[in-house]
């Protein structure tokens, strides 16, 4: 049995590596997990998932773009892929492989090459006017969540009526709003992952 490979992608700062944090604290005992993360050129959210201790250190690798980094989850995953296949080698039993991307634009999208299923993460505080623009990523994602709904208030944001936006937006499509540095909301996007790729 291979390992589901599922994408997450979003502007830098919408809060994907908390999500992931999150998901993998309430996967402990679960599901039998790992993680790559994709940065410019650092490790930066691998050691930051390193040091969060919810993984073995060995079950999160870094793959550094050195470009635009939409470049190696679309164009050409194969340094993505290489380390996915790392990954199943050394743990036989792997059941899921969450693949970041490096923080980009609302142009980000995941080659099927790649993954299996992928989500997008947008935020709050990067304006209300994001489900409106028609992104890719936005449009194209099997899960767009938004993401900081705690910040509304503070930035004059509507949080509510952003995810109606973006429901319009995506004619329906599955869309969860979370805070998850918090964790509020995190288990409905776990039960949706979980519905969609491990036990569909």
């Amino acid at each position: 049995m291979t390992a589901a490979r599922v994408g997450i992608g979003g502007p830098v700062g919408s809060g994907k590596t908390a999500l992931i944090e999150q998901l993998l604290e309430r996967m402990a005992g679960r599901v039998d997990v790992a993680v790559i993360t994709n940065d410019l050129v650092t490790d930066e959210d691998a050691e930051r998932l390193r040091r969060g201790g919810r993984l073995p250190p060995e079950r999160i690798l870094a793959v550094q773009a050195g470009a635009c980094p939409h470049t190696v989850i679309r164009e050409d995953p194969t340094m993505n892929i290489a380390a996915a296949d790392r990954l199943e080698a050394a743990f036989p039993g792997l059941e899921l492989i969450l693949i970041e991307s490096g923080g980009d634009n609302l142009a980000s999208t995941f080659s099927l090459d790649l993954v299996d299923w992928w989500m997008f993460v947008i935020d709050v505080a990067g304006g209300d006017d994001i489900p409106r623009k028609n992104g890719p990523g936005v449009l194209s994602c099997d899960l767009l969540i938004v993401n900081k709904t705690d910040l509304g208030p503070y930035v004059g944001v509507d949080a509510a009526a952003m995810v109606e936006t973006a429901r319009a937006a995506r004619d329906g499509r599955p869309v969860l709003a979370t805070d998850a540095r918090s964790g509020v909301g995190v288990d409905a996007v776990l039960d949706h992952l979980c519905a969609a790729v491990l036990f569909a």
